[in-house]
């Protein structure tokens, strides 16, 4: 979830592929101002503040800054202290020019009113995937874009499945089928994240939405078999018990080591991954239930806003900043060296061409789902009470069923 997943990445896997950025980054797109006002500075805000992230999105800012003719006085805060310094900055006018959020986040942010629609700058949302749009919407009204998003997917390890004559599964069966078999001694078959937080509502919302499953009633059957599933593969042995208390990265430290020849996780592990080595995997979508279903998988990733700072010069000039950000070359040259995916649908031919390792996820975006994208500002409450269920079911508290009806009724 780089929504879910603000983690440290190795800058020295990808400081190669930073050379020639600023060069992609000189295509950006222009919003007309709506002053003769002189602007020369604009004021940005975001959360990328662990490399290499931070020098990633800062070499783009200075170049789209660079473009408008402005300096940008970027501040990076920690994840967790975003939102609650951005309420404050809204409740005393001192917003920044413009505005990194946290997708899920966005819905919460607007309905404020704190944030502009960026059709008031002929911003264009053309060819952007509609799990993209949806999670920059408020109210039929779009306040953010993304220039790259991420999801989950099903790695695997491709010696280990090759030796165990397993090939990478499709369908919920042969999931449970390949688990078991590859699960041996301190080896599990699969990896996932279960725990109590939004990362393991995030880890399950393929399951439950492949299936028909609807975040707005989890008390159905579709759902209780999705975390049917969940819970035999812990009860059967084919996934650690310890998944009721792992992050992510603990999912992906697992799979390095060996000790899980599957795991569901993103790519922005993909840096990790590619310093062992010896270590040959492969990525494949979250198997459905049933063959022929579509996997419906979460949309991660930050959009970039304009706040409404009350001065229309600097809002026309932070609007030129936010569609330079989202711009083909820019989403292609970010993606690239982030390991995240464009948002724009027809960039995904090319950049699955150029960086394989990154096409499933590619295709995964076209119809990945946006986690507010039902509920807006209610999905918090609604996502609690999902991994609330999880946590229940695969404890034995209570059967996938029960545990759904009791927390939907919370």
């Amino acid at each position: 979830m780089k929504s879910a997943n603000r983690k440290n990445r190795p800058l020295a896997v990808a400081v190669t592929a930073l050379v020639g950025l600023p060069v992609l980054l000189s295509g950006c797109g222009t919003a007309p101002s709506s002053s003769s006002e002189s602007v020369s500075e604009i004021s940005v805000m975001d959360y990328y503040n662990n490399e290499p992230d931070k020098t990633f999105i800062g070499d783009a800012l200075t170049a789209c800054g660079t473009k408008a003719g402005v300096t940008i006085k970027r501040e990076t805060v920690p994840g967790k202290s975003l939102i609650s310094k951005v309420l404050q900055q809204s409740s005393s006018k001192t917003l920044p020019d413009v505005l990194m959020l946290d997708n899920p986040d966005l819905q919460q942010i607007a309905a404020t009113g704190a944030l502009a629609p960026l059709a008031d700058f002929n911003i264009s949302t053309d060819n952007f995937a509609p799990g993209v749009l949806s999670a920059g919407t408020y109210k039929d009204k779009v306040y953010g874009l993304a220039p790259t998003v991420n999801t989950i997917a099903l790695f695997y390890n491709k010696d280990i499945l090759a030796k165990t004559g397993v090939t990478p599964p499709s369908t919920w069966d042969e999931l449970e089928a390949a688990a078991a078999k590859l699960t041996s001694g301190d080896q599990y078959g699969l990896a996932f994240n279960a725990n109590p937080t939004y990362e393991g509502t995030w880890q399950f919302l393929p399951v439950m939405w492949s299936n028909g499953g609807n975040e707005k009633n989890i008390d159905t059957e579709e759902t209780a078999q999705a975390l049917q599933l969940w819970t035999d593969l812990v009860k059967d042995g084919s996934v650690s018990s310890s998944a009721l208390n792992w992050t992510q990265a603990d999912v992906k430290d697992q799979f390095l080591a060996g000790k899980a020849a599957m795991m569901v996780n993103g790519p922005w592990q993909i840096p990790s991954l590619d310093k062992q080595a010896s270590l040959q995997y492969g990525v494949v979508k979250i198997p459905v239930r049933e063959a022929g279903q579509t996997v419906v998988a979460p949309l991660g990733g930050e959009v970039w806003t304009v706040p409404q700072t009350g001065n229309k010069a600097r809002q026309a000039k932070a609007a030129e900043i936010v569609d330079c950000l989202n711009s083909d070359e820019n989403q292609l040259g970010m993606a690239k060296v982030r390991n995240t995916i464009p948002s724009k649908t027809t960039l995904a031919d090319k950049f699955a061409a150029e960086n394989p390792k990154l096409a499933t996820f590619t295709e995964l975006v076209k119809t990945a789902r946006a986690r507010t994208g039902q509920l807006g500002e209610e999905w918090p409450a609604q996502a609690t009470k999902i991994y609330t269920a999880i946590q229940a079911s695969l404890t034995g508290k209570a059967s996938p069923a029960e545990a759904l009806k009791q927390a939907q009724g919370q």
